[in-house]
């Protein structure tokens, strides 16, 4: 009964964001939301649903198709509505959204935006003409971060972890159930107080300042803050024991995660890539390698399902878990 509600709530959060002539074509078939990752509207052009890892067409009479000449075309007027409806009517509201393009809703699902940049000398002050929206739909999976809690806990505190995979097999979902556990802990490790910065809104995906996903009773959330910024700031202001991040990359993540690690504190972060290999032919990462900073390196695929664990290696480059073999 309950996944029941679940799958009713997440279909009324959703479809009530799209214009009127998408609303009623979504609403004539009977998706399982549960397995919608994205919606994507581009004026002009068919409307594109990511469902269960393939591509489909929303059809003209509301079906699922693979024949764009079977699909409803998205009008101007189908962005200008979704846009108004997905800001309550009140675009001026959502207006640091709107310039960062994206925009959290509730549920914490996260909508990208596309269009004329405005710029003020360097910065990008707005967007106006939005002519592209791309709604990808929160999911979480309580539990699928269970297989690794053995490999990331150490006594009562946890090794420093880094999640690598390509795009879409499941960094932040997985990242995001890592969270969960470690702040309820359980019987045999108890819970420890987690600082998470969340730059893109996509780990607790906060509308109006709430975590919409479940990040665990001792979780603390800096929404829409740049990552170094936000680190250093969650350590002085709410004494973490481990700090959380996604998408690390530039220099300035490089040096606040050293200062993460000076202060004591724990951390638990994701990055695109494929394999060691890769990581070792970036400049930033090699360094962190070579100084063996993190203490587990994990690695999705997305097979049969987002979130698949390839392997898991430890600080030396021992391999302590691979597909399909013992080690």
């Amino acid at each position: 009964m309950d996944e029941d509600r679940e799958k009713e709530s997440l279909y009324n959060q959703i479809v009530r964001l799209f214009s009127r002539n998408i609303r009623q074509r979504l609403e004539r078939n009977s998706l399982d939301y549960g397995q919608v990752y994205e919606i994507r509207l581009r004026v002009h052009s068919p409307c594109l649903i990511l469902y269960q890892g393939k591509e489909y067409f929303l059809g003209q009479n509301g079906s699922m198709t693979r024949d764009k000449n079977q699909a409803y075309c998205v009008t101007g007027e189908d962005i200008q509505e979704t846009m108004e409806r997905i800001a309550g009517y009140s675009m001026y509201a959502y207006e640091e959204e709107i310039r960062q393009g994206y925009l959290t809703v509730q549920g914490g699902h996260r909508v990208g935006i596309a269009g004329k940049a405005v710029m003020d000398g360097e910065h990008i002050r707005s967007v106006k003409y939005i002519s592209y929206i791309n709604v990808r739909v929160s999911h979480q999976i309580k539990g699928c971060a269970t297989f690794l809690m053995p490999y990331v806990r150490s006594d009562q505190s946890i090794y420093h972890t880094l999640i690598i995979s390509p795009p879409r097999c499941g960094k932040t979902t997985m990242l995001r159930d890592m969270i969960r556990q470690i702040s309820n802990g359980d019987a045999q490790c108890p819970g420890l107080t987690v600082g998470v910065v969340d730059e893109r809104s996509e780990i607790g995906g906060c509308y109006q300042g709430v975590a919409q996903n479940d990040l665990g009773i001792r979780t603390d959330v800096l929404d829409c803050c740049p990552k170094a910024e936000g680190m250093m700031m969650l350590i002085r202001s709410m004494s973490p024991s481990v700090v959380a991040v996604d998408e690390i990359g530039d220099y300035r993540d490089i040096h606040a995660i050293e200062a993460v690690i000076h202060c004591g504190c724990k951390l638990m972060a994701t990055v695109h890539g494929d394999s060691i290999e890769d990581l070792q032919q970036k400049p930033l990462f090699e360094r962190l390698m070579n100084e063996r900073v993190f203490e587990r390196y994990i690695f999705l695929q997305s097979r049969k399902r987002a979130g698949e664990v390839r392997a898991i290696f430890d600080q030396r480059g021992t391999c302590l878990y691979q597909e399909g073999r013992s080690v």
